[in-house]
């Protein structure tokens, strides 16, 4: 018989003769994931696994507490202590496990060594002098970073994008305005835009300095200048000339509206730290508006001040030796899915544990007008957002989600559930955009010119439709009664089938990467009751069977968005796993090897106390830029790729379902 594990001596014999000897062990890891997740469920009802990220995080969190003269000392060492522990063999650091050397990753971690306290000999710091010379040096880093270096006097600020706040100003009909770019942005930006104006400046000592790392030991005769396109006429040299007018102004000290530009910018980020974890409730806008609210004048015991301060530190995590930082927290999600995956996997609607978290959830429904009713005017709030509290920004993936969640769970007071989720799915049918698709927080939020912007090279200028959320929505739809006959999902199933690859998988916005976006729109396309011999279904079913790794498993590394060729290629993990497993058995593939070698790959690697393990980022944040690991993705994505395998065997009555390649596990 087949060996699937690649290592037999390590691997306990365990022989299915009869397709009721694999439907027992599918059952019993079934079991065991449950259990396992149920324990991870919290006395008030919701889910929320750690939410982990590169170490740009430690490195601002000790340059914004040395900036401020605030923070423990203690803290701050153990968070140098955490970013040291992740320094690549190279000298450099990355932007996900595994992955290459990041030029404005390694100068951040560099310059927050330097802040607490480390030398420019230390062995960690000489390796890393190296390695950023080799990747172009300081003048490659991200125009963030950059700005983060002149409130401290290591770059110059007038070779930095200009990030004037004057574009708080914009009328919303404009062509450029606040709103035309993507919520992330707006969160981010806006405060550094009170930041850029008042140009912040903290006088360190030379040694705890970077100028080591420019050429001949100093900043000074070095072009520190964005390069202009080549190309005389392009959307970066028009750009790049509003800059340098932006620039020219500034020196010159034409401001008309720059007191009515602070005050207004000011004004939009105070009315949007209420209802919420901080603006925007991600890590850059909270640590954005706490420097801000310095350069406004706030003081540290003010109110407001204190009341971000205490949201920034809510995302640590301290232990005996390190501390680290969360880019945000995912009770919504995290809760939404593990609701999903359990009421898949049979537990009752009437649970009580389940009922409990459908309380919690159900009380986090938008009830206000946020930044997406801009570009939304007829759209009435219901959305759900990601974190514990962030009224102005629901999404459509996580409202989407939630609503399917829900569809397993039979509150006691029914009414209400229903009518909690048809405002829902009315926020949502109001969110699609023009194209069809669904995006995430904003609608036709897609001027794709607007991503040669100078300060946009953070890579998330925009928000435009992706299939993965739109994949979601249709399998949501389809759980609530709709059919492929009903007008917005004939456009979306256009939009889907317009941007598959020509290998027949699907790019993944949200998820790393070709195997989560394939699998979420397989799923979408399956709810929808799309025929499974739809060329555009075969295509993908075909291309996912063919990445499967000798293991069984399936895994895709970061790398896949810097380079398309990489796609489906990686080490394997049980969320990639799940994936692949999940879209296969969403095209009617119940019978082919690769689905039970999937199967058995995540047999194989379960834990005994029901659990998996995983040290890869299958999280999206920012591609090219951003990537996160969701503990609990290992947990809850497994789980329902066995449950709905547990189903498919349910449903069989004799023993050649791909049982040979589980015949030895």
């Amino acid at each position: 018989m087949e060996d699937v594990s690649g290592s037999s001596s390590t691997i306990p014999q365990m022989r299915f003769g009869k397709i009721d000897d694999l439907k027992s062990r599918v059952m019993v890891a079934v079991d065991a994931a449950r259990k396992f997740l149920f324990s991870q469920q919290t006395e008030e009802g919701y889910w929320c696994g750690e939410l982990e990220a590169d170490t740009t995080l430690e490195s601002d969190y000790i340059l914004l507490h040395t900036l401020l003269g605030t923070g423990k000392p203690e803290r701050m060492a153990k968070a140098a202590r955490y970013v040291l522990q992740h320094q690549n063999q190279d000298g450099g650091w990355g932007i996900y496990a595994g992955g290459p050397s990041n030029v404005s990753a390694t100068v951040k971690a560099y310059f927050g060594l330097k802040l607490a306290g480390y030398s420019a000999d230390h062995p960690a710091l000489a390796r890393a002098r190296q390695r950023i010379a080799e990747l172009g040096g300081v003048t490659a880093i991200n125009t963030f970073t950059k700005i983060y270096l002149c409130f401290f006097g290591q770059y110059d600020y007038d070779a930095v994008p200009a990030i004037p706040p004057e574009i708080v100003l914009f009328p919303n009909w404009f062509w450029f305005n606040i709103y035309e770019i993507s919520s992330w942005s707006r969160a981010i930006l806006i405060p550094l835009s009170i930041a850029y104006a008042k140009k912040p400046f903290k006088k360190i000592p030379a040694e705890m300095g970077i100028q080591e790392l420019f050429p001949n030991g100093s900043m000074r005769g070095v072009n520190l200048h964005l390069r202009w396109s080549q190309k005389l006429v392009s959307w970066r040299n028009f750009f790049l000339a509003a800059d340098t007018l932006t620039h020219w102004l500034e020196r010159i000290h034409i401001r008309p509206l720059r007191s009515i530009a602070l005050r207004a910018a000011e004004e939009w980020m105070l009315e949007r730290f209420e209802m919420s974890d901080g603006l925007g409730a991600i890590y850059p806008g909270i640590m954005n508006s706490i420097i801000a609210l310095r350069c406004l004048g706030y003081s540290v015991d003010d109110p407001q001040f204190i009341r971000a301060m205490d949201e920034f530190e809510k995302l640590g995590i301290e232990e005996e030796e390190t501390f680290r930082m969360q880019p945000c927290m995912s009770p919504v999600w995290d809760t939404a899915y593990a609701l999903f995956a359990l009421g898949e996997s049979g537990v009752p609607r009437s649970e009580p544990r389940m009922i409990k978290a459908a309380d919690w959830i159900l009380q986090k429904q938008v009830t206000h007008k946020g930044d997406w009713a801009f570009k939304n005017k007829k759209g009435q709030p219901g959305g759900w957002y990601f974190e514990f509290n962030n009224e102005f920004y629901p999404d459509v993936d996580d409202t989407a989600m939630v609503n399917l969640g829900l569809s397993w769970v039979e509150h006691p007071n029914g009414r209400y559930q229903y009518e909690t989720v048809q405002r829902a799915i009315a926020w949502v049918l109001s969110m699609q955009c023009k194209n069809g698709g669904f995006a995430s927080f904003d609608k036709d939020n897609d001027r794709m010119v607007f991503q040669h912007i100078p300060f946009a090279d953070h890579n998330a200028m925009l928000d435009p439709p992706t299939v993965d959320i739109t994949g979601r929505v249709l399998e949501m739809l389809a759980s609530y009664g709709y059919t492929r006959e009903d007008p917005v999902v004939k456009k979306a199933i256009q939009f889907i089938k317009q941007e598959q690859e020509a290998d027949g998988s699907w790019f993944g916005r949200w998820g790393v990467n070709y195997i989560y976006g394939t699998m979420q729109v397989l799923r979408g396309l399956e709810a929808m009751e799309v025929d499974n011999h739809e060329p555009m279904v075969q295509h993908a079913a075909e291309w996912l069977r063919s990445i499967q790794n000798p293991d069984g498993g399936w895994g895709e590394t970061c790398g896949s968005y810097d380079d398309a060729t990489s796609k489906g290629i990686g080490p394997s993990t049980p969320s990639q796993t799940a994936w692949a497993v999940l879209g296969l058995l969403a095209v009617g593939d119940t019978r082919s090897d690769s689905v039970a070698r999937g199967i058995a790959y995540l047999l194989r690697t379960q834990k005994k106390e029901g659990s998996w393990d995983e040290p890869y980022y299958t999280g999206t944040g920012f591609p090219r830029v951003f990537y996160l690991m969701y503990h609990l993705y290992r947990q809850y994505f497994p789980l329902l790729a066995l449950t709905t395998y547990s189903k498919v065997l349910a449903g069989t009555q004799e023993a050649g379902l791909g049982a040979r390649a589980l015949t030895t596990m």
